[in-house]
């Protein structure tokens, strides 16, 4: 509290603010309760509400025509249709990197499933389902001799500042001459004007760069392994949620329909 309480106050003033901060306390679980991800709350909703991207081509994107597309969204769709029996009662919604987490743990999604990989450090705030897409770290440039690369000669190669990726690409190729980018366009440009060979990346976006850009050639070297899966909000009202959709995937990866969709948006597996 803020306040001071004055001390001919306070014998009677204490059990007014226990039960304040009490009802307080019951308000905010039921605040929280209301926007639960439990399996029972979604159904009566009768919407399954989705974390997604929908600028990252071929996970999440909108085509031509504005629609949400990728195999992040038909995996979303997938999974509405097994829950609540139509692939329509989805509610995607865009997500940037840094808000995935919190969106998750405030409520406001049921599952994210937006290019986020298991690791460790999230494993400890989410749960996560089985992967749906390996990914890893990949090369893209306009060589086409980039998967036979020697590895011992010095090359030139993008990279984004601040990434994992920079670490990787040193132990990879150790007399590598990196160049630092702020963003997938600078990248763009460093190739276009041949100041760098190639530019490392997750492969599931080079996939989609490869996609919009013909001239330009793919390496999905797998420098590490990076499982992306669904994550999902800890806690035991949760758990029926979590166990239908690992369940579901688990079904997706054995009738083959995680295969049919890596291979229709063009994903390397």
């Amino acid at each position: 509290m803020r306040g001071f309480i004055v001390a001919s106050c306070l014998l009677f003033s204490i059990p007014v603010l226990t039960i304040s901060a009490t009802a307080q306390t019951m308000a905010d679980s039921m605040a929280m309760a209301s926007r639960e991800a439990s399996l029972a709350a979604i159904r009566q909703r009768g919407k399954l509400r989705v974390g997604i991207k929908d600028n990252l081509r071929p996970l999440g994107f909108r085509n031509d025509q504005g629609e949400l597309v990728g195999l992040e969204i038909a995996l979303a769709h997938r999974l509405a249709l097994a829950l609540l029996g139509n692939e329509k009662a989805v509610e995607l919604i865009p997500v940037q990197n840094q808000d995935r987490l919190a969106l998750l743990l405030n409520g406001d999604v049921d599952l994210i499933i937006a290019q986020m990989g298991q690791n460790p450090a999230r494993d400890r705030l989410v749960d996560f389902s089985p992967p749906y897409y390996v990914d890893g770290v990949g090369l893209i440039g306009k060589n086409k001799q980039l998967k036979n690369l020697d590895r011992s000669q010095p090359h030139t190669i993008a990279v984004l500042n601040h990434s994992g990726t920079i670490a990787v690409l040193k132990q990879a190729f150790p007399q590598v001459n990196l160049v630092g980018v702020d963003s997938y366009d600078q990248a763009y440009q460093l190739l276009e004007q041949g100041q760098a060979l190639a530019f490392a990346g997750d492969n599931s976006v080079l996939s989609g760069w490869a996609q919009s850009q013909p001239d330009y050639y793919h390496s999905p070297l797998q420098l590490t392994i990076n499982p992306l899966a669904i994550a999902m909000a800890k806690g035991l009202q949760h758990q029926a949620l979590q166990r239908e959709v690992n369940q579901i995937l688990l079904e997706l990866r054995a009738s083959g329909w995680l295969r049919q969709q890596w291979q229709a948006w063009g994903l390397p597996f």
